[in-house]
């Protein structure tokens, strides 16, 4: 009789998203992570994670045999999935339970402030999104129990716009009509974990809070509450932005999350970037 794998969480790129689900999971969890560096493996040990080099093929696929539980932070590249190129037929042998890919909205494209939801068409504008759509199709072949999440853009305790303005480097960029996303990295984490309590393969999920919002709002609201002067607004036209920043620009949306609500029973822990920044700061972050 094969015996059931005790519950083993193993992230293929342990990053800010799969360290904090890593953090959220409960007593009785063993947690691996693949790492790239020394120093990162340090810090994987000091949060209670067995690292793994990436590098290292024998020691992930021994990894991956191991897992329970399997989630997939690494992006694609030119050349395709990399966990996949690598580690495709590990896979397919472990058989674990739930596996999650950390995919992103970027696959909807350009609505021109108009709401997307699941059910939308993948309608991707530049090459780094045409290749998240391909991913997620060839994880979907794969046939593994597969949940994609589609995250909106990522902030938190050392990612938010409270460390660009303290940092000095927070522009207050206004362009007509644009409007994002966002979700804070504890909700995202909230997120994976109702749907390792709930597994549903084949799903596809936004990973969004309930308040889009023009990119200048948050930039004046976390001047506020830092008690620092509101960056002046300067037009998207002036502001010298990096291509890479540029793209971001290029797409303008808002992003349902009422499938987490109804589906995963997900109670937002910061529904809007108000509540998520000022946990932020009241954290001391």
């Amino acid at each position: 009789m094969v015996q059931p794998k005790l519950p083993t969480l193993v992230t293929l790129g342990h990053g800010y998203s799969a360290a904090a689900l890593a953090a959220s999971l409960g007593t009785g969890w063993r947690r691996i992570g693949t790492v790239r560096s020394p120093e990162r493996a340090d810090e994987l040990r000091r949060a209670g994670v067995l690292p793994v080099d990436w590098a290292d093929a024998a020691a992930v696929e021994a990894a991956i045999g191991e897992a329970s539980h399997i989630l997939v932070s690494i992006p694609p590249d030119a050349e395709g999935d990399p966990a996949l190129a690598r580690f495709g037929a590990s896979l397919a042998a472990a058989r674990p339970l739930w596996v999650g890919y950390l995919s992103t909205t970027g696959v909807y494209g350009d609505r021109q402030g108009d709401w997307v939801s699941e059910a939308s068409t993948l309608r991707p504008v530049n090459a780094r999104s045409e290749r998240r759509v391909a991913a997620e199709a060839a994880w979907r072949a794969t046939g593994l129990p597969l949940h994609i999440f589609r995250l909106a853009g990522i902030y938190g305790p050392g990612r938010s716009a409270l460390d660009r303005l303290r940092e000095g480097r927070a522009q207050r960029i206004v362009k007509d009509g644009q409007i994002f996303s966002r979700i804070h990295r504890d909700d995202i984490a909230r997120v994976l974990c109702a749907s390792i309590e709930r597994p549903r393969p084949g799903a596809a999920y936004n990973v969004a809070d309930d308040l889009p919002a023009p990119p200048q709002d948050v930039i004046a609201y976390a001047a506020e509450l830092l008690g620092l002067p509101c960056p002046p607004a300067i037009a998207f036209e002036d502001a010298g932005l990096s291509p890479m920043a540029r793209s971001f620009y290029a797409e303008s949306k808002k992003v349902s999350n009422r499938l987490i609500r109804e589906e995963l029973a997900v109670d937002l822990a910061y529904p809007d970037y108000k509540a998520g920044l000022r946990a932020i700061r009241d954290a001391g972050g």
